[in-house]
C-alpha cells in the first residue's frame, strides 16, 4: 500500500521546466541544427570574476561565512538594500523592513504563508508565473485568475470585481514573467489604491527590475505614506549578479509582517546562505556599471526579438521585455503539442502557454513563452529563422 500523499500536492501540476527538459531526453539533434534552449529564464554564465574572487576570499578567510546567521539575513545586506531602494524609488525603506530569503521563490512562499491559508483566495493575473500558482495549490489557497487580455496589462477595475470576503492578496510581476511587459506606474498605483481600500496585500514581484527599459523609477509605491500597510515587494539577486545557485532573494515589507515571516524562514531554512549574501552585498557595492552593461545587452536582445517577430508572418508578439518574449503562434495546434514538435523538427525548446494559463484556457493553447536571456542577437536571428521555416 502506498504511503499517504497530501491531496493538495497530488492536485498540483509538476514543475514545467522539469517537464520540458524531459522532452529533449534521448533526442539527437543534427550537427547543423543544435538545440537552442529558450525554456528557462536564468543566466547560465558564472558571475563576473571579481565577484567570484570575493566569494572565494570569504569562503577561505571569513569564518562566519560557514555558520548560521540571522534568520532575516545579514544586517549589512539589509541596510544596503534599504539605502539603495530608498534612493532608487524616492521613498523611505528601513533595514527592519527588509528580509533576505533563499531566492525569490522562497520570498513568495514566505509572504503567502503569512497571508493566506486553506480556503483563502489570491488574485493572479494570467498568464501567471507557474511557481506562484504551484505554491498556492500546495497551500490549499484558491487561485483567482485575472485575465489581462491582448495587452497583458492587468486592470484594477477588473480585479475589483473578483474580490470576495476570502481574498487576501493580489500578486503582480513587473517586468512580467512570462509576458515580458512592464506595468505602467499608473497601473501599479491603481492596484495599490484598490488593495488599500479593500484591506488586501499588494505583492509586487520585481525580480527583473534591473532590466526594466525605463530609466526612471518604475513606480512611486515606496514614496506613498503608509506603504508598509499595503505593499510587499519581492526581489531576486539571481539575475542581476548571476547568483542563481547561491539562492538569494529579498522581501521588503512592514517590520510586523517580517516578524511573522521569521517564523516561516526559521522553520524551513534557519537562515539564508551566508556566502550568497556576501556575494549579493559585494555586487550591490561594486557592480553597478557591470549590471548596467548586462541591462544594455538584454535590451539589445529585446530589440532583436521585436524586430524579428515583426517580420515573421502569422506570429504575433504579445509582450517583450526583461528576459521574455510572449507570443501567439499561427497554427491550428495546441501550444503544448506544438512545442514538443518544435523540439524534434526545429531543435527549439520553449514553454507553451498552457503552462501559464488556467487548464483549458483557449488563450494558453495559442501562446508560447520564449526566454532569451541566454540567446544572443545572432541566436535570436536563428530562432526566428527556424520558426519561419517550420511547417506543421
Amino acid at each position: 500500500m502506498p504511503l499517504p500523499l497530501n491531496p493538495a500536492f497530488a492536485a498540483t501540476d509538476p514543475p514545467p521546466v522539469m517537464e520540458a527538459r524531459r522532452w529533449i531526453e534521448g533526442v539527437r539533434f543534427p550537427a547543423d541544427r543544435p538545440l537552442i534552449n529558450v525554456s528557462q529564464a536564468a543566466p547560465v554564465d558564472s558571475p563576473p570574476l571579481a565577484l567570484r574572487q570575493a566569494l572565494a576570499e570569504a569562503a577561505l578567510h571569513d569564518p562566519q561565512a560557514h555558520l548560521y546567521g540571522p534568520v532575516l539575513g545579514l544586517p549589512a545586506l539589509r541596510e544596503e538594500i534599504a539605502a539603495q531602494w530608498s534612493a532608487a524609488y524616492g521613498g523611505a525603506v528601513t533595514p527592519d523592513q527588509v528580509a533576505i530569503t533563499q531566492g525569490c521563490n522562497q520570498a513568495f512562499c514566505t509572504v503567502l504563508a503569512t497571508l493566506a491559508g486553506p480556503g483563502d483566495e489570491v488574485i493572479l493575473p494570467t498568464p501567471w508565473y507557474f511557481n506562484h500558482k504551484m505554491w498556492l495549490d500546495m497551500a490549499g489557497v484558491r487561485t483567482v485568475p485575472l485575465d489581462t487580455g491582448p495587452t497583458l496589462i492587468p486592470s484594477a477595475d477588473a480585479a475589483a470585481a473578483l474580490i470576495t470576503d476570502r481574498t487576501r492578496a493580489i500578486v503582480l510581476v513587473s517586468p512580467n514573467n512570462p509576458g515580458g511587459v512592464e506595468y505602467p506606474a499608473e497601473t501599479l498605483a491603481a492596484f495599490r489604491d484598490l488593495a488599500r481600500a479593500r484591506g488586501l496585500a499588494l505583492i509586487v514581484d520585481e525580480t527583473y527590475r534591473d532590466f526594466d527599459s525605463r530609466s526612471a523609477a518604475p513606480h512611486d509605491l515606496f514614496a506613498a505614506p503608509g506603504w508598509p500597510e499595503t505593499l510587499i515587494q519581492l526581489y531576486s539577486f539571481s539575475k542581476a549578479y548571476r547568483l542563481t545557485g547561491h539562492r538569494v532573494g529579498a522581501i521588503v515589507a512592514s517590520a510586523a509582517r517580517l516578524a511573522e515571516a521569521e517564523k516561516f524562514l526559521d522553520t524551513v531554512a534557519i537562515c539564508p546562505s551566508q556566502l550568497g549574501q556576501i556575494g549579493a552585498l559585494w555586487g550591490m557595492r561594486n557592480l553597478r556599471q557591470w549590471v548596467a552593461g548586462e541591462r544594455d545587452e538584454i535590451l539589445a536582445r529585446r530589440a532583436a526579438m521585436v524586430a524579428g517577430f515583426a517580420a515573421l508572418p502569422g506570429w504575433k508578439l504579445l509582450g517583450c521585455g526583461a528576459y521574455f518574449a510572449y507570443v501567439e503562434h499561427p497554427f491550428d495546434i495546441p501550444s503544448d503539442q506544438l512545442c514538443k514538435r518544435l523540439v524534434t523538427e526545429a531543435s527549439l525548446l520553449m514553454l507553451p502557454g498552457t503552462m501559464f494559463q488556467p487548464e483549458g484556457s483557449p488563450a494558453g493553447q495559442r501562446q508560447i513563452r520564449i526566454a532569451f536571456a541566454n540567446v544572443d542577437v545572432a541566436g535570436i536571428a536563428e530562432v526566428i529563422r527556424r520558426l519561419a521555416a517550420f511547417r506543421p
